[in-house]
């Protein structure tokens, strides 16, 4: 029987959940595999890696594929004194990989850790901590303990300078209070990877925290109006369903909800929407024809592709712009999508210019999106500011009577997101699209711009892009008939 090591990223599953941990150590092929958003975030990560070793000349990169053959390059090397990357570090059944290990005075080391993040975050504590008492329990001595995160300010000007993208912070004090009482953890969860049993543990809000949990079966028995789609329910939802309470429909009178779960509770019970008709005309006069419903679709790459862009930047690659001249009137379809590698914002930017009406509304769905997209090409093409500042002025939010409930459906199921909202409202949705949200939306996009895609492929994904986001601004015009159809 194999031994069973506690490595890190398993010391961070039992911090979050003693189930978690023991199906990843002994029943692995129970957590599903990553979805392709999930994939691309570990891709990013990859990739930031990469580019963080050039901060230290010189340094020896490790095969990370065999895990014998990486301990023992490791033990080899350390007497080198030069900076490792993925050095694998083994104390008794406790197990690491260390983004970068550097060599400093007096035969100490210092952990710098790695994250794609721009900020630093408790659970990259609890990582490097764990680091930190594997190198000491083998023998090395870590001087002190560093996080090299995303600098979310840094513009791309030809070359990426590492130098330039990275923050590197000194968070030793922090690994030190957070290696308090840290064997005590590490001996309960080798306990609990040895256990025969898997342990119970109940849904709760661990299961979002630090990061969601990547197995589905603890919430595959709850049924479709539970306590967890309550309106921004938080500890509410957790604590109706550690009294007990599944259901929505069973939560008892008393229980404080604030108006809008009571108008969500309402409509679960009798089945019927709710409609605040004052609310929905007051929001309808406030709109201006023409109206133009607004959709961008965007890429924010961790490490900016253009000149000009910083980390995690919006950058629009497509667009849908339905216009309506007026009520019930027939709509004029333009849209824009980018093809080949170079920077689609020029040719966007040209093309929105060209299909907005100097007059009339624009309306996005949750429109600070589309708003930050536009300041954000102001910024990048100030001979085009005043037009676009004036778009933003014109801009109206058509998420406003579904988030303020004046408008709720029980099929919405506590969400006023336009995926949630387009089909309670009209009946019509994403379902049976070969692309059915943003996220995929931007995958594909790389694939079709980046990826080895035969042409035949990319001619597919683009009609498929097209459609999705056409379905975007096209819903929103079924929306907006559908409320005045109410008020009528």
């Amino acid at each position: 029987m194999s031994i069973k090591m506690l490595s890190k990223s398993r010391y961070l599953n039992g911090l979050q959940c003693p189930r978690l941990l023991w199906i990843a150590t002994n029943e692995p092929e129970r957590i599903p595999e990553p979805d392709a958003a999930t994939q691309h975030i570990f891709d990013q990560g990859h990739l930031v890696g990469e580019l963080s070793k050039k901060l230290f000349p010189g340094g020896i990169d490790l095969p990370q594929d065999d895990f014998t053959e990486n301990i023992r390059l490791t033990r080899e090397l350390l007497s080198r004194r030069k900076p490792l990357f993925e050095a694998g570090i083994m104390a008794g059944r406790t197990y690491s990989r260390l983004d970068i290990l550097k060599p400093v005075t007096n035969k100490q080391w210092d952990i710098i850790e790695v994250k794609s993040a721009t900020s630093v975050k408790d659970v990259n504590i609890e990582d490097v901590s764990f680091q930190k008492v594997v190198c000491e329990d083998s023998g090395l001595r870590i001087r002190k303990c560093h996080l090299a995160c995303i600098n979310n300010q840094y513009v791309k000007n030809g070359e990426i300078r590492p130098e330039e993208l990275f923050t590197i912070q000194d968070v030793s004090s922090k690994v030190e209070a957070a290696i308090d009482g840290i064997r005590d953890r590490i001996d309960r969860m080798l306990n609990i990877i040895d256990s025969p049993d898997c342990p119970d543990a109940d849904i709760g809000p661990h299961c979002s925290n630090p990061y969601d949990c990547p197995l589905t079966e603890c919430r595959e028995g709850l049924p479709e109006h539970n306590v967890f789609t309550l309106y921004y329910g938080g500890k509410k939802s957790h604590e109706l369903y550690g009294r007990g309470i599944k259901r929505i429909i069973d939560i008892p009178a008393g229980f404080n909800l604030n108006d809008k779960q009571r108008i969500q509770y309402d409509c679960v019970v009798s089945g019927q929407p709710y409609m605040d008709a004052q609310q929905i005309k007051d929001f309808i006069a406030s709109l201006s024809y023409p109206l133009h419903f607004l959709d961008f679709e965007t890429i924010n790459p961790a490490v900016p592709l253009f000149d000009g862009t910083r980390p995690y930047q919006n950058i629009p690659f497509q667009f849908s712009l339905h216009v309506q001249p007026a009520p019930g009137a027939e709509t004029q379809h333009f849209w824009y999508l980018a093809e080949g590698p170079q920077d689609p914002r020029p040719e966007l930017m040209v093309k929105l210019l060209s299909a907005v009406g100097k007059n009339g509304s624009v309306i996005a769905y949750h429109k600070s999106f589309e708003e930050g997209c536009l300041r954000d090409l102001a910024e990048a093409f100030p001979e085009d500011a005043n037009r676009i500042d004036s778009i933003i002025s014109r801009m109206e939010d058509l998420i406003v009577p579904f988030r303020s409930f004046a408008y709720y459906h029980p099929l919405q199921k506590g969400s006023a997101s336009l995926k949630n909202v387009l089909p309670a409202v009209t009946g019509k949705g994403y379902e049976g699209l070969a692309i059915a949200e943003g996220g995929e939306a931007s995958l594909r996009y790389l694939d079709i711009t980046y990826g080895e895609l035969s042409e035949e492929e990319k001619q597919k994904t683009r009609q498929d892009l097209l459609t999705y986001c056409g379905l975007d601004t096209e819903g929103m015009v079924w929306i907006l008939e559908k409320l005045r159809d109410f008020l009528s």
